[in-house]
């Protein structure tokens, strides 16, 4: 089992407290440089677009609850830079970048070779970065960068259409940072059919929107028109890059490994049959550059609330555990109202692991599978850094034991 850590620097009040933005920088790259020094893997740091205050003024505001900002990473790439620069070991990971929106797939494609390339020129670097991508959660982001609909029949087609543009955004960006050569001509046309809806009533609203009831196609102009181009540099390491899909589409996880080798980012609320569904199907699908399909190929985040702290019972740190627990997930989930199934909030609060170094350990050892690799989200609504490192520390040093004598 592989033990990487997740960093959401979501500024966010806790206890009616809202730490500055550089108290916010600060606590990272305290945290960051702990988990290097501490063994972890890879550091997984969500990424967001936009103030989440300021989207609340909207018409039909996306998540109208949200005290302060989801995340203040924005680009992955700098932030990368600033952690390299900082640590010895640990690799870097985007959890998610989306490529939908700040420019496009060719701007990320061409950003990510030029970050790979002066990462590459020490020729004993071998440490990675992971860009996990998406076409992002939260659609008034993609809204500002002008992914709206176009005419009525894309109004009509939107909530499928996304997925369709998605694909197409997947293929130029993958293409592009394998070295292909090619135009928007080149690229896949997007064709909806009744297959693309949950409805025969959403099907018919989309034709009738097109003019033609009797249709059994209907051809979406591609969202990115463009001459042929390659992006440059061109000679950098691909051996530094690794692409994780933050999709659940089985077809459009199968559809990417044509191009690139593309692992699958996947979250704690997952059920364990999806999970077990997508090894079997990676198995299969995954691209044969990337070798054998491994357990360690789709990481699945939890979250911690791990006590350790001296001066406390077992059973004393256990209830200490739950408190704290109760307390974060009630604030995440009732700023998220609306947002979420309140079956997958229940399921998200059974996935994480929550008790003292004995308790955590059985609670991975029962829902987790030996091989697994797990972003481990100490910092969930807590913003003393100093405690986020003492519960890196103690899960290292107590928590990891325990798991290899289990």
């Amino acid at each position: 089992m592989e033990f990487d850590v997740f960093f959401s620097i979501s500024q966010t009040p806790v206890d009616g407290v809202t730490p500055a933005e550089r108290e916010m920088w600060d606590n990272f790259f305290k945290e960051v440089e702990a988990a290097d020094a501490l063994g972890y893997g890879t550091a997984w740091v969500a990424q967001s677009h936009l103030s989440t205050e300021i989207q609340k003024q909207h018409a039909h505001p996306v998540v109208p609850h949200w005290q302060g900002e989801i995340g203040l990473n924005t680009d992955i790439l700098q932030l990368a830079a600033s952690v390299f620069r900082r640590t010895q070991r640990i690799q870097i990971g985007s959890a998610v970048s989306n490529i939908v929106c700040n420019g496009g797939p060719i701007a990320h494609a061409e950003r990510i070779a030029a970050f790979c390339s002066l990462h590459g020129m020490d020729p004993d670097e071998r440490r990675r970065i992971n860009i996990g991508f998406s076409a992002g959660r939260f659609e008034f982001m993609n809204r500002a960068y002008g992914i709206t609909p176009r005419n009525p029949v894309e109004a009509a087609a939107w909530p499928a259409l996304r997925g369709l543009i998605f694909a197409e955004t997947c293929e130029i960006f993958l293409r592009l940072l394998r070295g292909d050569v090619l135009g928007s001509s080149d690229v896949r046309e997007t064709v909806l059919t009744r297959e693309n809806f949950r409805s025969d009533e959403d099907w018919d609203k989309v034709r009738e929107a097109a003019g033609d009831m009797a249709t059994s196609e209907v051809h979406i102009d591609r969202r990115w028109e463009f001459d042929v181009l390659q992006i440059v540099p061109r000679e950098w390491r691909r051996d530094l890059l690794e692409l994780v899909i933050g999709s659940h589409d089985p077809r459009l996880q199968v559809d990417v490994n044509q191009y690139m080798p593309v692992k699958v980012f996947n979250l704690s609320i997952t059920q364990p049959d999806i999970i077990d569904a997508t090894h079997a199907r990676m198995a299969d699908a995954f691209h044969p550059d990337g070798g054998a399909w491994q357990r360690r190929d789709m990481p699945r985040t939890v979250m911690v609330f791990l006590n350790a702290q001296s001066g406390l019972s077992s059973e004393q740190r256990t209830v200490a555990a739950k408190e704290e627990a109760k307390a974060a997930l009630g604030a995440y989930w009732t700023a998220l109202e609306g947002t979420l199934d309140p079956s997958k909030v229940e399921r998200a609060a059974n996935n994480a692991v929550i008790g003292n170094p004995q308790d955590v350990a059985a609670q991975i050892r029962e829902r987790f599978h030996p091989d697994d690799r797990l972003m481990l989200w100490f910092d969930f609504f807590n913003h003393d850094a100093d405690r986020v490192i003492a519960n890196m520390e103690h899960f290292q040093g107590s928590v990891v034991p325990l798991l290899r004598e289990l």
